[in-house]
């Protein structure tokens, strides 16, 4: 438990000490209201480890104000106005540092915190109250203003994300606020809610999975109740300030596993259904949208560090933000996962599982272009400044680059060769030479040669130029590409089972390339060198599959489908070991997506 510390004797009718003790903190109060000797004293009596927090006897305001500066798991220090919380540790140097203030006002002793390098995060309140009264007067006034404040209203109104999409922020959050305070008030964590929403999820992928009418219609019904729960949980978080490192995992990664478990699950309800094999389109589909997150990742770490694009195009989009029904339009037409979703669990409901996957393809298509074409125009108006290291060492990262192109990345790259340019014409040549020459054949391992030997030099100097964001993607379009190409092919030649066995080795790398923006996201850097090694990097493993294919291809046997499926479970367990190992460390970054961005 936290211990609270009062500079002195709270005001007479103050239920600011209810307050503190409702919000977990065990209340104590100076013997020396005025002495910093005092506050020193206290805090010798307290581990360095534990948290403080200092607070001024006079406060009046909201506990929710109270709860925003002095609860927050994601701040090791923060202040509202006569409010303060910090470890001990930075606490007891800011009493000792030149700086240090001769009272013990909380505002003061902030402003040491921040000279002694403690960055100290100051919420925004908006409407809620935290002040330090000087005389009867301001105080009645406070408290007057305090009253006039729902507060819960603004608690609620607080834990939907400020901006979210169409179908999430007026079909969805209107009544999941609610459903958030109600776990809340039951003791409910956002991790369980999590996991609520992906094992709906799962039932829903195997009502698909059924092939009959009823079990679509369910299918539909469950997976709209997974988002309900999946905007809760993060509503959850923000009501009760329950983040942690564990539920930004759970939550960045358990989305991903629902989406592409129910393509799964479409694709086995529609063989069930009517023998209909769809398996090509529900791999398609999660290529596509993972090779969507890689290219809005790549673009937004890019351009992190931007002071402002003055571009045509950005001016264009800022007058359109101007434009209230552009905005909802702009954030629909890009398909964000509560409008996608929705999409799916009609579609699954009302129609059939070709037909879902054929329009949701069409769909993330034509909101890939619209992405892409805008990002492109920005970065060519960047006039050649280049992108910062900390974004080129991202970009690095998330290219994946195994054994073979960092061997590659040695040789001197030609300077009017950008590195895009070098990957979309070795991932288009071997995609191509997958798909056009006989199976069974060397064609395929050649390119990979051809295209290893291009990716290195792609990666061989800094990812800083406009158009640089472009080489992660291109390179995860390629892999998936190849794989997606060769287990089609094989599944039309005979071989059964290719597909499905293709879709659990696409999804197993995918799991590691969002693993790695993850870990860049949240400051750690790329998962271990040996790792990337081992599963062998981009180039690596689209070779074990070519080679599977020239040796396994061609006959009658189901060589290629177990070939694919060991590989699969291989690197399922190499990274998710790892995985799981790094996300419950304390090393592991706290990720929370508070941006709305489409997901």
């Amino acid at each position: 438990m936290s211990t609270a510390i009062l500079t002195g004797l709270p005001v007479t009718g103050s239920p600011l000490e209810d307050d503190l003790r409702a919000l977990g903190f065990t209340v104590r109060h100076l013997s020396e209201p005025s002495d910093p000797a005092a506050l020193a004293a206290e805090l010798d009596a307290l581990p360095d480890q534990s948290t403080v927090a200092v607070v001024h006897p006079g406060f009046v305001g909201h506990r929710h104000s109270l709860r925003l500066a002095l609860t927050d798991p994601r701040f090791d220090a923060a202040a509202v106005t006569g409010a303060l919380t910090t470890p001990v540790a930075p606490l007891r140097s800011a009493l000792t540092s030149p700086g240090a203030p001769g009272s013990l006002d909380p505002d003061r002793l902030a402003d040491a915190l921040t000279g002694t390098g403690t960055p100290v995060h100051r919420p925004e309140l908006g409407t809620l109250v935290a002040e330090v009264p000087s005389g009867e007067e301001e105080r009645q006034d406070a408290r007057r203003r305090v009253a006039e404040v729902d507060e819960e209203a603004v608690r609620l109104r607080s834990a939907v994300k400020a901006r979210d999409g169409f179908f999430t922020t007026f079909l969805v959050s209107p009544y999941s606020r609610y459903i958030a305070r109600w776990c809340a008030r039951r003791g409910l964590t956002p991790n369980q809610v999590t996991t609520a929403s992906l094992l709906t999820a799962l039932i829903a992928a195997g009502c698909a999975a059924t092939g009959e009418r009823a079990g679509f219609v369910a299918a539909g019904l469950l997976l709209l109740a997974s988002f309900v729960l999946d905007a809760t949980d993060g509503q959850l978080a923000r009501y009760a300030l329950k983040y942690s490192t564990l539920g930004a995992w759970l939550d960045a990664t358990f989305d991903r596993a629902k989406e592409y478990a129910y393509f799964a699950g479409l694709a086995l309800g529609a063989a069930r259904a009517d023998g209909d094999d769809v398996w090509a389109l529900a791999l398609g589909a999660m290529v596509l949208q993972t090779v969507r997150h890689v290219v809005d990742f790549a673009y937004n770490e890019a351009h992190a560090h931007d002071d402002g694009n003055s571009s045509p195009t950005a001016a264009l989009s800022q007058r359109l933000d101007s434009v209230g029904w552009t905005v909802w339009a702009r954030r629909m037409v890009v398909l964000p996962i509560g409008e996608r979703w929705a999409l799916i669990a009609v579609l699954t409901a009302c129609t059939t599982p070709r037909v879902t996957l054929t329009v949701l393809l069409v769909g993330c298509a034509l909101a890939a272009c619209y992405t892409t074409a805008g990002r492109l125009l920005r970065s060519v108006n960047r006039k050649g400044r280049p992108y910062p290291p900390a974004a080129a060492r991202a970009l690095a990262e998330l290219a994946d680059s195994g054994p073979l192109a960092t061997l590659a990345a040695r040789l001197p790259r030609p300077a009017a060769l950008p590195a895009p340019a070098l990957v979309l014409l070795g991932g288009a040549a071997l995609v191509g030479v997958s798909a056009w020459t006989p199976l069974g054949t060397w064609w395929p391992v050649a390119a990979v040669v051809v295209y290893a030997l291009l990716s290195g030099l792609a990666v061989a100097r800094p990812l800083s130029a406009p158009l640089d964001w472009l080489v992660p993607p291109l390179l995860r379009a390629a892999e998936y590409g190849t794989v997606l190409v060769l287990a089609a092919r094989a599944q039309a030649d005979g071989v059964n089972g290719s597909l499905p066995a293709a879709f659990g080795l696409v999804a197993a790398v995918a799991y590691h390339h969002y693993d790695t923006v993850y870990r860049i996201r949240g400051g750690t850097g790329a998962p271990p060198a040996l790792l990337v090694r081992a599963i062998g990097g981009h180039e690596g493993r689209t070779l074990v599959v070519t080679l599977a294919a020239a040796c396994l291809l061609g006959g009658t046997g189901q060589g290629f489908t177990i070939a694919l499926t060991a590989l699969a479970v291989a690197l399922a367990l190499a990274v998710l070991w790892e995985s799981i190992r790094f996300w419950v460390s304390s090393q592991a970054p706290a990720v929370h997506d508070e941006s709305g961005e489409p997901a």
